[in-house]
């Protein structure tokens, strides 16, 4: 649930009801179905200058904070999970330039954000399975700065995106963690792309991202050599963005399926679905579900802002494992959900139609990195004692 008596954020509420009656709403089903990248949505959203939503006003940004973030991408999501996966790689790529970058960077980078201009972050590769922090890649020094010669395994927005935030080895790297990350435009004529064929989200476009004997000049690099670790390691805008998309899905789907048990009647025995006891249970069911996911998001983003406010600059340890915790949770109350749904609907919901993308849609939660199997086992190693590095080995 949305709190619409801070200022702000009611401005930002209006502003997004908008886009999304006008825009996300109605294009969502034929992205899907013709696998188009949601750019006139991301179009859209500038124009509003919610892109740059973390940006300080000097940018051109609107400084609203990570719950401002994580109800936009609840929003979009309700009615489009591809456009609000786009839109929070973007975040993350927009915010890690604000955070690591210079001055000239960021005037470069972030000020045409409000005209339309946007990015992502490209970070997991094959050979590293789900942890997409780790890389066996390097870059390699030249005179003038670097070449990267890579192949990117899932880049949400390839062959879309303005500008790249690629993450490698450093050239000298002996260990995981001595990691290097380089901004990429995204003309750059050594960039090439895979294919994006998928279960759901098929508006994504993560497909693949190669990068043959790209030059990338030292003021493209982004923070210095070997400081991506602390990138990673204080990225917020990722796995917030997550947890709040498949939020947000899980409430479209109650919508849906609310209206569905509503309006529907088996006319040879004069009852409503909603006459059948096993119905109205499993619909509560599914609304107790999302109640308790809309919770403890309310709670996440609103402990992550005060983190914020006090000067910190990072979050607490118990903090960041409950947004792990948080991705891990979402995405199988989503898919809880999900079927629930499905069971109501029958035949209906199994047809091709917006609940049946959404049932595809969920599945990505799972997978999507760190999948949850391997997020529930960092996660139980901290909590245990055994490991709280990200850069070891994992069993």
């Amino acid at each position: 649930m949305i709190n619409k008596t801070e200022p702000k954020l009611e401005t930002i509420y209006a502003l997004l009801d908008e886009i999304v009656d006008q825009t996300i709403a109605p294009s969502a089903d034929r992205l899907d179905r013709e696998k188009i990248f949601p750019k006139a949505n991301m179009q859209e959203l500038a124009v509003k200058g919610l892109n740059g939503i973390l940006l300080p006003e000097h940018l051109g940004g609107l400084h609203a904070g990570f719950k401002a973030f994580s109800i936009v991408a609840e929003k979009i999501a309700s009615h489009c999970p591809s456009t609000g996966l786009v839109y929070t790689m973007h975040v993350e790529a927009a915010d890690a330039i604000y955070r690591f970058g210079t001055k000239e960077q960021q005037e470069k980078w972030l000020k045409p954000v409000q005209e339309g201009y946007f990015g992502t972050t490209s970070t997991s590769e094959r050979t590293s399975g789900g942890r997409y922090w780790i890389n066996t890649s390097r870059a390699k020094r030249t005179p003038d700065g670097y070449e990267l010669n890579l192949e990117k395994s899932f880049t949400t927005s390839s062959g879309f995106a303005d500008f790249y935030i690629v993450q490698t080895g450093s050239p000298d790297a002996s260990t995981t963690d001595d990691i290097s990350y380089f901004i990429i435009e995204g003309t750059n004529p050594g960039l090439s792309y895979g294919s994006w064929d998928a279960l759901g989200v098929r508006g994504n476009h993560s497909s693949s991202l190669t990068l043959n004997s790209v030059q990338v000049p030292k003021e493209n690099l982004l923070g210095s050599e070997g400081s991506g670790r602390a990138i990673v390691e204080t990225s917020i805008a990722y796995l917030l963005g997550l947890g709040s998309v498949w939020t947000g899905l899980a409430g479209g789907i109650i919508d849906i399926v609310t209206e569905y048990v509503k309006r529907n009647h088996h006319h040879d025995v004069g009852k409503s679905l909603g006459d059948y006891q096993v119905i109205r249970s499993l619909l509560a069911k599914a609304v107790i579900k999302h109640k308790g996911l809309t919770a403890w998001l309310n709670q996440l983003r609103d402990k992550i802002d005060q983190q914020f406010k006090n000067g910190s600059g990072k979050l607490s340890i118990a903090t960041q494992q409950d947004l792990l915790s948080f991705k891990i949770y979402a995405s199988d109350t989503v898919n809880e959900i999900a079927q629930i749904a499905m069971d109501i609907t029958g035949g209906y919901g199994y047809k091709i139609g917006k609940l049946e993308r959404f049932y595809r849609d969920a599945r990505a939660g799972i997978v999507m990195g760190p999948s949850n199997n391997l997020a529930r086992e960092i996660l139980a190693n901290q909590l245990i004692g055994i490991s709280d590095d990200l850069w070891g080995e994992t069993s």
